[in-house]
Order: C-alpha cells, then structure tokens, then sequence
C-alpha cells in the first residue's frame, strides 16, 4: 500500500532532506527511512515533494512510501512519530493511490523566509529567521516581489535542479509584516536551485534602500546570476505548503 505523509521538521541539524549516498550526515529522508526500518518496514525509499537544503524547515513537506502494514493508517503515523526524533513529525498521514508521487503531481509550491527586523537579536528566533538591525522598507519589498508574479525566466536567481529550463511561473509573492517579522512568501510551480534565497537576498537590498523596487524587474529580465544579490542563509527559509 502507498501512504502519502505531511511532515514538519526543525533542519537545524540536518544536511537537507535528500539522503546522502553515503551518508555522512543525517538527512531528513535518511531519517524517515529508519524510521520505517524501526518498526518493521526495511529497505523502504520515501519519496519528497522537494529537496530542502541543508538548515531549512518545513511544516508542509510532503512524502510518499510504499510498505506492508496491516494496521490503520492512524497506527502506522503514530509508531513513526514513536520513533522519529524530536525535530521531525508525521502531521497526518493517509493511504494513497499506487502512482501517487509527491514531487511530480505537485501543481505548487509555497516557501515563507522570514526576518526578525529589530535592532537587537532574539535568542528564540535565532534558528529560524534572519536577524536584520536595521529598519526596513517592507511597503518596497512588497512592490519588488510583486514583478516577480507570473511566468519569469528566473535565471539570474537560480539553477535547475534538472535540465537546463529556467522558466518558472509564480502564482504568488508578497512581503507581510507582523512587528517585528517580515515574511517573504513565494509560492510556485517550481523552484530553482536556491531560488528563494537569491530573491530574499535581493528584496532585502531593496528593503534596504540599495536598490530600487522597479530594478528588481531588470535584475529579472538580464537572466544574468551575478546581478542579483547574495543568497541569504538557510535557517529563515520553511517550506509550508505543497498543493496538488
């Protein structure tokens, strides 16, 4: 029987989610594997939505496995929260059709990369969002990420992670303020590879008054990698949500 799974994990103190072949770090995937192999379900390869890099988070990463489990489906996501560790968890789980995948039925998906704007850092959000000390211009962040909607060759922000297209079409992009979080959410039919970091790190310069929000679109269309700004760090990026 396929089961399909949401998951949410702290990636803190995990090298991505894609196992590691071989594995000299823990992975999320390396995780749920053993997970499976705890409770009577060896040599089981779970399959992911997406393959968060080292230190980024999720509370909508989706996954699908295949075992022989005679019980309810209620049991089998207790036993792995049983067994997981403390930073990752099975938030539901339910059977799934056989062709089921999570990664190639996906029709979007939605990243939050959030910031603590205030002058002085806080320890409690230390692994989960980006400190910056000085006030920022959220109202022309949100201008910025507004030109990112629609189909964009999204090549100066990222490579593919397969193939050579660079051609993605985002549904959303919005900077939202909650004093004294800023959030980026991007959400989309795909990513490239560290995409949202290098547009995270070039809306900050836009919040920062180093560039303008209107020179984010010609960032946008030069396809040139170099024009935009350093990726930010991993620890402020959640993958929240996976739609299909």
């Amino acid at each position: 029987m396929r089961y399909r799974a949401t998951v949410a994990y702290d990636g803190t103190g995990y090298h991505g989610f894609q196992r590691q072949a071989p594995e000299y770090e823990p992975t999320i995937q390396g995780e749920l594997e053993r997970a499976l192999t705890k409770i009577g379900q060896p040599e089981v390869t779970v399959l992911g939505s997406g393959r968060t890099d080292a230190g980024v988070h999720a509370i909508g990463q989706v996954i699908a496995f295949d075992v022989g489990w005679r019980h309810a489906a209620d049991a089998l996501q207790r036993a792995l929260n049983a067994t997981l560790p403390g930073d990752i968890a099975v938030l539901d789980l339910t059977e799934a059709a056989p062709d089921f995948h999570p990664r190639y039925h996906a029709v979007s998906r939605e990243y939050v990369y959030t910031i603590y704007n205030a002058p002085m850092r806080h320890p409690l959000w230390r692994l989960y969002a980006l400190h910056v000390a000085e006030p920022l211009d959220a109202s022309a962040m949100d201008v910025a990420a507004a030109m990112l909607a629609g189909e964009h060759d999204f090549a100066a922000f990222g490579q593919p992670t397969a193939g050579e297209v660079t051609i993605r079409r985002m549904m959303r992009a919005e900077c939202r303020v909650e004093p004294p979080l800023v959030r980026v959410e991007l959400e989309a039919n795909g990513f490239l590879y560290r995409m949202v970091r290098s547009l995270v790190g070039t809306l900050l310069a836009v919040g920062r008054g180093a560039m303008k929000p209107e020179q984010l679109g010609d960032v946008l269309d030069s396809r040139d990698r170099s024009r935009a700004a350093a990726v930010v760090p991993p620890h402020g990026l959640c993958l929240t949500r996976v739609s299909y």
